[in-house]
Formats: structure tokens, sequence, C-alpha cells
């Protein structure tokens, strides 16, 4: 009697020889595709443009787009391989040089801010979810930035959550010092 060999189950670095994997995640030894649309594309171009116009005088920071993998969530003991890619993400440059291995794969220490744009195909639960994740992971900061309603949801950590509306002022103090600006100027031109 011949056994079949058992699947291979897939890792954290399968995700990361696969071609074009910038909006996948491996959540539970599976990939996930990011859900995305024309508007929450736009956004998140429109909010690393801010924040990279912003270090390009002072430096204080890196700035990473959503091809920049995090897998730092070693406290789920069920996926400790979890990676997960916000939207766009900020480390601040003594965080990152700090680090062992200069250009990891995989960002091994979690974000000073995170920025998930909501997208039409985005599932509230999914969010709620992954914003969850990052605090337990120890994520200082998560922005939850909704195009469509044109407010952000504010997620400090520790803290309770707030939302920003359009003509609201918005600043991430820890993670970019000396940057603000309306939550308005977040969204791009209709």
């Amino acid at each position: 009697m011949t056994l079949a060999s058992p699947p291979h189950r897939l890792t954290a670095e399968d995700l990361l020889r696969l071609p074009d994997n910038n909006s996948m995640e491996f959540v539970n030894g599976e990939i996930v595709d990011k859900c995305v649309s024309s508007l929450s594309s736009r956004t998140e171009l429109r909010i690393a443009f801010l924040f990279s116009t912003f270090v390009e005088t002072n430096r204080i920071a890196l700035i990473f787009p959503q091809s920049m993998g995090y897998q730092c969530f070693r406290m789920l003991t069920e996926d400790p391989d979890r990676v997960r890619k916000p939207d766009v993400s900020v480390i601040r440059a003594e965080r990152h040089r700090a680090l062992a291995q200069k250009d990891p794969g995989y960002m091994p220490i979690p974000p000073d801010l995170a920025v998930e744009v909501v997208s039409k195909n985005d599932l509230a639960y999914e969010i709620d979810e992954k914003v969850d994740e990052y605090r337990a992971a120890g994520f200082p900061l998560v922005w939850v930035v909704d195009p469509k309603a044109r407010t952000v949801m504010i997620h400090p950590n520790p803290g309770k959550p707030f939302i920003l509306s359009e003509d609201d002022t918005i600043d991430a103090p820890n993670a970019l010092p000396g940057f603000s600006c309306q939550v308005g100027e977040l969204f791009p031109f209709e």
C-alpha cells in the first residue's frame, strides 16, 4: 500500500517567493489577497505621498507601502507566522537603524503607525480583527481611513478609539513628530 505524502503546509517564506505578492497576507497558514478598489488605492497613495514628502526634509521615519509585510505576531500561538500588510506604515528611523537585519523580507517589529484604508470590498469585522491583532502585537497607533465617509478612526494603544472627520486636524506625534494636516487632505480629489 502506497501512502500519499501529506500536502506541503505553506509558510510565510512561501509568500515571499511568490511573484506579485504585494497585496497578499499570510493568515492561519493561508495566503489571503487583500481587498482593494480604485478609491482605496488612490487614498493609500495620497497618504504615502503626504508622509513621504514630510519625512524627505527631516528624515525622522521610513514610510512603507502595502508591499511591506509585518511578521511580529508571535503572541498568536495558533498562528505565529502571520504576515499582515498595512496599506501604509511608518517606522521611526532610530528603530529601523536598530534592526539586526537591515533589509528583512518581513519587518520583525511593529510599525509606529499602521494605516488601513477601507475598500468597498472590505468587511467591517475583518478590519476590526486586523486592528485587534495590531494592538495585541504592540502597534502603538492604527488609523482606519474610510475614503467613502472621509473619516479616520484613530486606535491609540493603549486608549479608546475615536473618529476624526474631514475638517479635523490629524497628527501622529510619536510616529511622525511635527506632521499634521486636515483629515480631508488624506483623500484624493474626486
